[in-house]
């Protein structure tokens, strides 16, 4: 199966798709250049109609380990079988693109917001980049809500961003706290509880947003760290 997997996305690769695509990913040689809706409806199949045998196999190509992710998201199976194969993926994270679109596709989190809150809490106290990101961007798709906004800022103020991607993560997830949750967030940046990167990162992100007005921008930028 895994060879009629890899073949069929030989098939849905784009050349020109795959060298744009490679740009954004720094680090990437393997890229085939199949874009993510087809990689979503293929996955989507897959998990329909080969159920976890779809995941049998070793990757090669990021599309492979991508598709992968997805099927893990998009499989019907019971929640602690879910776990131990997302368990067994994040060590496979190795870049910002699969992370971000794998915490995208679990949404069975949003039936299961407790239990998983207990679950990505090892990855938020990691030391490991992708770790660290994987809890970031799982806060940010899941936890910026009325119940939850106290403690995912207190968790993400407690994640390592000595790394790049786990900063731009926190960066990311803070700039959608105080979008949403200002007067709950603004004290975070005012007693800059964050790295002077992802602090700055934050601000900039906010700065940036169309739904934040004008004077609070001009505000927030008296709070970046020289």
């Amino acid at each position: 199966m895994k060879d009629e997997i890899r073949l069929r996305l030989i098939d849905m690769g784009e050349n020109k798709y795959g060298e744009f695509h490679s740009a954004l990913v720094p680090g990437k040689n393997n890229i085939i250049g199949v874009r993510i809706p087809k990689l979503r409806e293929y996955a989507k199949k897959l998990a329909k109609e080969c159920g976890d045998s779809a995941l049998e196999g070793e990757d090669i190509y990021y599309e492979e380990t991508m598709l992968r992710g997805l099927i893990i998201g998009y499989l019907k199976t019971d929640t602690d079988k879910r776990l131990r194969l997302i368990e067994d993926f994040v060590p496979q994270i190795d870049n910002w693109a699969v992370c971000d679109t794998f915490c995208s596709t679990l949404k069975f989190t949003n039936k299961n917001r407790e239990m998983m809150w207990d679950f990505i809490q090892p990855y938020i106290h990691s030391d490991k980049e992708f770790y660290c990101r994987f809890g970031a961007v799982m806060l940010l798709d899941y936890y910026v809500n009325d119940d939850y906004i106290d403690k995912t800022l207190a968790a993400l103020s407690d994640i390592n961003t000595a790394a790049y991607y786990s900063s731009m993560a926190v960066a990311w997830a803070v700039a959608e706290c105080y979008i949403k949750f200002p007067d709950m967030t603004e004290p975070y940046i005012m007693e800059k509880r964050f790295d002077r990167d992802t602090h700055n990162r934050a601000i900039r992100k906010i700065c940036d947003s169309y739904r934040v007005d004008s004077a609070e921008k001009e505000k927030l930028k008296g709070y970046k760290i020289p």
